[in-house]
């Protein structure tokens, strides 16, 4: 196969491992090449990554290589951090998040009892805001993991702590119970969206 192939590949790899890179070895092993032909094809796109053009490198760390960025677009990414995002939560993320954050510490399942739906997206999209995170796991078969708020949550709410969170109506009827649901999601997501 072409070196261009290869280092196409390499790319793709690399990119897919993240943070975690890539050992010479598991490099070869996947690539079915013996290590110095390895060698050669991460040297290559080193060097293609050296260019001025690329805004990424290619580096070796600990044993295993990563891609990074080039620190003279610091301030860029230091930018694209700092801007706000305004991607607003769905229906789902905003119930899936409110049970959460009052019955935490909680599991899926727990969550999709009291939905009668999946929760799985809703769950990935919170975590991924990092505003709700693994706080450990159920006792029990299959030891579920629990699901609770962050840091992030309570900055973002401008809480001190969850106890600041508004009480939960003692008793009512359905169709209050749907109301008082609908606007307690609307005022949590007009919080997301100022």
């Amino acid at each position: 196969m072409e070196l261009i192939k290869w280092k196409a590949i390499l790319e793709g790899l690399l990119f897919v491992a993240g943070d975690e890179g890539l050992s010479l070895k598991q490099i070869a092993l996947v690539l079915d090449v013996d290590q110095q032909v390895a060698v050669d094809i991460v040297r290559d796109l080193m060097e293609d990554y050296e260019q001025e053009s690329r805004g990424i490198y290619l580096i070796e760390i600990a044993g295993t290589y990563q891609l990074t960025t080039k620190k003279i677009h610091s301030e860029y990414l230091k930018k694209l951090v700092e801007v706000p995002t305004h991607s607003t939560l769905s229906q789902a993320a905003l119930e899936t998040l409110a049970i959460i954050a009052y019955r935490q510490p909680i599991t899926r399942t727990e969550i999709e009892d009291i939905r009668g739906v999946k929760t799985e997206r809703p769950l990935q999209k919170l975590v991924a805001k990092a505003l709700i995170k693994e706080v450990g796991r159920a006792e029990g078969t299959g030891r579920a993991i629990l699901y609770g708020t962050t840091r992030e949550f309570l900055e973002y709410f401008g809480l001190k702590t969850i106890a600041e969170l508004p009480p939960l109506p003692e008793k009512m009827d359905d169709d209050n119970l749907q109301d008082e649901a609908d606007l307690f999601f609307e005022n949590f997501q007009n919080s997301l969206e100022d």
